[in-house]
């Protein structure tokens, strides 16, 4: 069974989940923390966020470069199929 709207091959997820892209993580920006209270050094937080960031697009070039790849294997794929149907069609108008 399909979910409507849902790539196919791709994994089932709610329609309220959206998937994190780089530059949302670079500009999610924190409340500062108000005097007296604990809270993180925002410095830190951002630097982190631009690692997280960083390493998610290259995952992402990582994917789409696979998914090429699986592509251009499918495709070769394809014509090879094609090419031994065809030479078994010849050879058997040639018997």
């Amino acid at each position: 069974m399909r979910v409507r709207n849902q790539r196919p091959g791709a994994t089932y997820r709610s329609s309220a989940y959206t998937s994190l892209l780089p530059w949302q993580v670079r500009e999610r920006r924190f409340k500062p923390v108000g005097l007296g209270r604990r809270g993180l050094e925002p410095a830190d937080v951002y630097n982190f966020l631009d690692r997280v960031a960083g390493d998610m697009a290259n995952v992402y070039a990582a994917l789409a470069a696979s998914r090429r790849e699986a592509a251009v294997l499918k495709d070769a794929l394809r014509r090879w199929r094609s090419e031994q149907a065809r030479a078994r069609t010849d050879r058997g108008q040639e018997l």
